[in-house]
């Protein structure tokens, strides 16, 4: 009789519920030239995550999160707001409000 042996290898073990997921935020504005989110899975920065005009006056970004809640704002031609098609909102600490992105598990 023969025996296997499982290799062993360097690669990390992720448990399924810790997996990323890949989740769209879209935003609608004719008028605007640039659109960026800024939040949580971002540090805050302004001009990183830079969201795409896919036609139509529509802003899109897929962003690949792990599962949990994250506060995040628009940056909408240099001007913080919310996301007005997201309907979760917390306040921050500016007297505004963030808007809320829930990725399940």
């Amino acid at each position: 009789m023969k025996t296997t042996l499982a290799k062993r290898t360097n690669s990390k073990f992720t448990h399924p519920r810790n997996a990323t997921r890949l989740t769209r935020i879209e935003y609608v504005n004719p008028q605007a030239t640039s659109v960026y989110i800024a939040g949580q899975f971002n540090d805050w920065h302004p001009t990183i995550t830079e969201m795409f005009n896919i036609g139509n006056g529509r802003w899109a970004k897929d962003l690949t999160l792990t599962p949990g809640t994250y506060e995040y704002r628009l940056v909408v031609d240099g001007q913080w707001m919310e996301d007005p098609a997201c309907h979760n909102c917390a306040p921050n600490p500016f007297g505004g409000r963030n808007s809320v992105l829930t990725v399940p598990a």
